[in-house]
């Protein structure tokens, strides 16, 4: 039996990314693999500053029902994290603590180790299990305190040395992390079978043309001025409508909203297909900067799999692609080109890309790397560079 611990940068919820579909894949396809998923620490203190109702994190349960997969195969832990670092100098360590605690009380005696989120490094210092870092974005260059920056620059600098397996998903990332170390390109792909299903319109889409934006609205990511101009440039012809999970601030969200865009929250991931066939145009509104060109969006998989119109600015997947059926824009161009492809002449399926990578591709190549990472020390060394 494989046992292996994933520290994960989100939660296992409704909202699939890239670490729950590839979790999801192995699982189903290796019958000796157990999971224990880490989500990210609940942080009553930040959710009260916040205005959120603050709450302890879920600690250890057995994940819901999932079609192919063993009903003791995947276990799910969110610890809480009770005061911020600095107050606390050794919080990590304590969460890291916590992890192998419920790692051994499921009887997880040498497991593999899947880091996503780079907290994660203290996990690998207090328990040397092999590790994977799979870099997803790259945090150095993300906008931090100087507090943050340092730190996340500590733990990627201890994953890059002691990981046996470094993976990233994008061609961006191998070349700043392939520069320290050799690294494996995994990028990212979609259920294509789901996408290509056609699926009735939404109820809560507003009558008439709509852009849509699918993905997490966080100013890391999305131009709030630029969200803003759109829905504006639309207000006669159609709406811009936000699916995702919020985590804007106040202020942003209520601008966005008096500019016109519809803000749904997050959206059941067998939902999304829906949203995306019944857009008439597709956005992709992104901050251009050296994070988000680390980016492997997934919206560029789903995107192309249900064939829409896009306008995108010049970001990291969408800036390559040999597409006609996207537009590349920026500044008052991006609302000129968004209100000018309402409404869409053509409706799905027509256009919709049937080569799109899926994630069973994916799931193939993380289950090589893990399958190296797995082999003895003295088995690994005879390897092929």
């Amino acid at each position: 039996m494989t046992d292996l611990v994933v520290l994960s940068l989100e939660a296992w919820d409704g909202v699939w990314r890239r670490n729950q579909h590839l979790v999801a894949g192995l699982l189903r396809t290796d019958p000796r693999l157990r999971v224990l998923f880490v989500e990210p620490p609940a942080d009553p203190l930040h959710a009260a500053r916040r205005r959120h109702v603050p709450a302890r994190g879920k600690g250890l349960r057995r994940a819901e029902e999932q079609p192919g997969i063993r009903r003791d195969a995947l276990w799910l832990y969110q610890p809480t994290k009770l005061l911020p670092r600095r107050l606390d100098p050794r919080v990590d360590e304590r969460l890291a603590a916590a992890v192998v605690r419920q790692a051994k009380r499921l009887g997880f005696a040498a497991p593999l180790l899947w880091v996503n989120d780079p907290a994660g490094a203290s996990v690998l210092e207090a328990t040397g299990w092999p590790a994977l870092y799979d870099i997803t974005d790259d945090w150095v260059e993300a906008e931090r305190t100087p507090a943050e920056h340092e730190r996340v620059l500590r733990d990627e600098a201890l994953l890059m040395q002691l990981c046996r397996e470094v993976v990233v998903c994008s061609p961006r990332l191998v070349q700043t992390k392939g520069a320290q170390r050799p690294v494996t390109l995994i990028q990212n792909g979609v259920d294509l079978a789901a996408y290509q299903e056609p699926h009735q319109r939404p109820g809560d889409l507003p009558d008439g043309p709509v852009a849509i934006y699918m993905g997490t609205l966080h100013t890391d990511r999305i131009d709030v001025d630029l969200c803003a101009a759109t829905a504006e440039a639309l207000a006669d012809r159609g709406r811009l409508v936000l699916v995702g999970p919020d985590a804007l601030d106040p202020v942003d969200r209520e601008r966005l909203e008096q500019a016109g865009a519809i803000i749904t929250g997050p959206r059941h991931r067998d939902a999304v297909p829906a949203y995306l066939q019944h857009a008439d145009v597709l956005v992709v509104p992104h901050v251009v900067t050296p994070f988000t060109d680390s980016l492997d969006p997934i919206k560029v998989y789903e995107y192309r799999a249900v064939g829409r119109p896009v306008v995108s600015t010049p970001v990291a997947g969408f800036r390559g692609l040999d597409d006609p059926r996207v537009r590349l824009a920026q500044g008052d161009d991006f609302a000129a080109s968004v209100r000018a492809a309402l409404p869409a002449v053509t409706a799905f399926p027509d256009g919709a890309d049937p080569d799109v990578p899926t994630w069973g591709q994916r799931v193939r190549e993380m289950g090589t790397v893990l399958d190296r990472l797995a082999r003895p020390d003295t088995e690994r060394a005879t390897r092929s560079p």
